[in-house]
């Protein structure tokens, strides 16, 4: 129990400077009275309550079962299957990104408004998934390589400056209305599920690997995971709407 209270302690302390800011700009900035306070007290409550839960389960959960898989990969001494499952990871994970399904279906929304597709429910059904599916192999792709420059020690501030001058040249010849949807699918997979695993999954191998430090080998999928979605995206807008 005591446990249960620490933990929904830190999740109200997290949740203090935004119940700051908010009621400052409210109060002090508009002056006007905070609608609804009894629901917005709820719903801190909730969230508060949710992010504690959320946490825990990572600590419990997530990040034990990515760092005991990569491990087992580890001692398998199997590259094959430890990239296979890389790739998988990264798939399955970015598929599962509520804010990556959000995102997805108000661009389709958005296209069929602009006339860059037809204006029904299967257009927009099919655009939504091709953008889910383009993001979530780049999303593999990365993760796939990311645990590539951990066995082999490559630096990683080369492929990240390889990656977006890659970003940088994609900008010029993409499609304007795609540009910015590819920019946000960057970062909409490096949300709830994505995060703990793949960063498990990197800390879990470096650590498993001798040579390698986990935290300066360990770390940086997930700026590959933010990386590889805006090149492809970009080139599936080239692909559809041109």
């Amino acid at each position: 129990m005591r446990e249960v209270f620490t933990t929904l302690f830190g999740s109200f302390k997290d949740l203090l400077p935004i119940i700051i800011v908010i009621g400052f700009f409210q109060l002090v900035v508009l002056r006007q009275p905070i609608p609804n306070l009894n629901e917005i007290f709820i719903g801190t409550l909730f969230v508060a309550i949710g992010l504690g839960l959320f946490i825990k389960g990572l600590e419990m959960g997530l990040f034990p079962i990515g760092e005991n898989m990569a491990y087992d990969f580890a001692r398998k001494n199997s590259l094959f299957w430890l990239l296979v499952f890389a790739f998988c990871l990264g798939f399955g994970t970015t598929v599962a990104e509520p804010a990556l399904i959000a995102v997805a279906d108000e661009a389709a929304n958005v296209a069929a408004t602009g006339n860059m597709i037809a204006d029904n429910e299967a257009s927009r059904a099919d655009y939504a998934f091709g953008l889910r599916m383009t993001v979530a192999v780049s999303v593999g792709i990365a993760i796939l390589v990311g645990v590539l420059r951990i066995l082999r020690g490559w630096p990683i501030q080369y492929l990240i400056i390889g990656g977006y001058i890659g970003v940088v040249i994609m900008t010029v010849f993409a499609p304007a209305e795609i540009i910015g949807i590819a920019y946000d699918s960057g970062g909409v997979t490096t949300s709830t599920i994505t995060v703990p695993l793949v960063t498990a999954l990197g800390v879990g191998l470096a650590s498993s690997i001798q040579g390698r430090n986990p935290v300066i080998d360990g770390f940086g999928l997930i700026a590959f995971a933010s990386l590889t979605p805006m090149i492809f995206v970009m080139a599936y807008g080239m692909m559809v709407l041109n």
